[in-house]
């Protein structure tokens, strides 16, 4: 990848490795932490499978977590185990890339983290780990492309919005089929609503999670939904998070109801909420949380093709505007001024044919008032006005802007405008809201189009608007984007059968998004 040689990505490196050996330092040594030799391991530690994640041309992240009883905090004893790993060029493990021996620690409850290097570009690898004789499920990878590569093809699946209690996660079937080259998961892994007694699947615990046992438990109760852990153990895995991981609606360190929520006390929330997302999904060791902070805006190259910058619109953002006068205050802010200024570096001196930009909530605007007006959803970008219109302007000089976002348990494809207040505004990029995996369940599609449909005058730009469950799949290639809505008929039951709702195009050099 051209930002592994880059000033700021060597930074980046660097600064993450030491945080990792600080960190394993610490953990193995701390007084009064029994060592494996002392302790006997569990049966059964690899029951949330594994995972990968955030390709490199020459490396990946490989990621499992020891948890024989994984819906009561794990139940791993208090001492640090070794696992060893191993990845391969072949599935029979007859070709070993590489392997090593990693620690499982207590204090990052259990989890397991490789950074492997020195693998080769644009190929599949498999590997496994070992604990105390128990060997893990097989999973297969893969690398990035060299970066110097221009031509080839990239497929990406594009997921969010996962909640247990609506459905089963049935759209994963139907993407593991479809072999992705990497998924882009962007929020909302959990949710971390209470459990409800008419749920289609009821949530573990008594109620809302706010400390890092219970955070774990909710991760790892999502983590044994069997299509979930297929697809994440047979492709990478891009992540980032959005609300629902933490608290509704939460914004920097504000929670959704401080009135109930006191400001120490959310701080405390985020810190167990980042923890136990880091020991859940697989990221370098540069997201190792500092307290209620966590490191998750970063880049990533696919050759030549296309370059992926992963957005972190929750951590930075100005606390939601009431109004229109509010959201277009020029003092509310989305990304921060730090975040913005990176977006539009990693924008301006990309190389890359295709520009991606993985943002937890919809970019294009929303006008949810019929007629002259303009009613708004201010927990997306609509609510922050200038900073989303300054961005937009700012797409007319970047080469092939795509945005690929989530939240709203929809498929909203639309057409970016320069200035949404004028209709005859230049398209100066393409928008795939994903819908949802499981979230808000099976739909009334007819009630769905009966209240969405007569809106499509006051939002022109739209150009595919449904409410089935499913995912977006993105066939990248040289001088095209070409597009499926995948969807299912059904979250309410195990099995379900997927089709096409339908196929778009983004065609290189030329703005915005074609129903074909």
């Amino acid at each position: 990848m051209t930002a592994a040689t880059t000033p700021d990505r060597r930074r980046f490196l660097t600064a993450g490795a030491a945080v990792l050996g600080a960190a394993a330092s610490a953990q193995l040594w701390l007084p009064g932490v029994a060592r494996a030799a002392d302790t006997p391991l569990p049966d059964g530690v690899f029951t949330l499978g594994v995972g990968s994640g955030d390709p490199l041309p020459d490396g990946i992240v490989l990621w499992t977590r020891l948890a024989p009883d994984p819906l009561n905090g794990g139940g791993m004893p208090d001492a640090a185990f070794p696992v060893q790993w191993e990845i391969a060029e072949d599935e029979r493990f007859r070709r070993t890339a590489r392997r090593g021996t990693a620690q499982a620690v207590p204090e990052l409850g259990h989890s397991v983290h490789v950074d492997v290097r020195g693998l080769r570009p644009d190929r599949p690898y498999w590997y496994r780990f070992r604990a105390g004789g128990q060997l893990s499920p097989t999973g297969r990878t893969r690398t990035a492309p060299h970066p110097h590569r221009k031509g080839g093809s990239l497929r990406v699946a594009l997921a969010s919005c996962q909640n247990w209690q609506h459905g089963y996660f049935t759209p994963y079937a139907d993407m593991l089929a479809q072999d992705p080259d990497v998924v882009l998961f962007v929020g909302d892994y959990i949710y971390e609503s209470s459990p409800s007694a008419t749920a289609v699947r009821r949530h573990e615990g008594k109620g809302e999670p706010f400390t890092l046992v219970q955070y774990r438990n909710r991760y790892a109760q999502y983590r044994t939904d069997p299509d979930l852990v297929a697809i994440q153990a047979n492709a990478p895995w891009v992540v980032t998070f959005d609300d629902h991981e933490v608290d509704n609606d939460w914004a920097a360190e504000v929670p959704q109801d401080p009135d109930k929520q006191p400001h120490d006390a959310f701080v405390s929330r985020l810190t167990a909420a980042f923890q136990a997302y880091y020991e859940h999904m697989p990221v370098r060791a540069t997201a190792i949380p500092n307290g209620p902070h966590i490191q998750m805006y970063r880049r990533l190259e696919f050759g030549r093709l296309a370059r992926l910058n992963v957005l972190d619109t929750r951590q930075f953002r100005s606390d939601q505007a009431t109004g229109q006068a509010g959201a277009q205050d020029p003092a509310m802010t989305m990304l921060g001024a730090e975040q913005k200024a990176w977006l539009l570096d990693g924008l301006h001196d990309s190389r890359a044919r295709w520009n991606l930009i993985a943002s937890q909530i919809m970019m294009a605007e929303t006008d949810l008032q019929l007629g002259e007006g303009k009613l708004w959803y201010y927990d997306a970008w609509d609510g922050y006005q200038r900073e989303r219109n300054a961005l937009l302007e700012e797409f007319s000089g970047i080469r092939n802007p795509v945005v690929l976002s989530g939240d709203r348990h929809l498929t909203m494809i639309s057409d970016l405008k320069k200035d949404f207040a004028d209709p005859d505004s230049d398209v100066v990029g393409a928008e795939f809201v994903g819908t949802s995996i499981s979230s808000s369940g099976d739909q009334d599609q007819a009630a769905f189009h009966a209240q969405w449909d007569p809106l499509m005058a006051d939002n022109p730009h739209w150009k595919v608007i449904d409410a089935h469950r499913g995912y977006h799949l993105f066939d990248i290639r040289h001088d095209s984007i070409d597009v499926r809505v995948r969807v299912v008929d059904t979250v309410l039951s195990p099995q379900a059968t997927a089709s096409t709702l339908a196929r778009l195009r983004v065609e290189s050099d030329e703005p915005g998004v074609q129903v074909v």
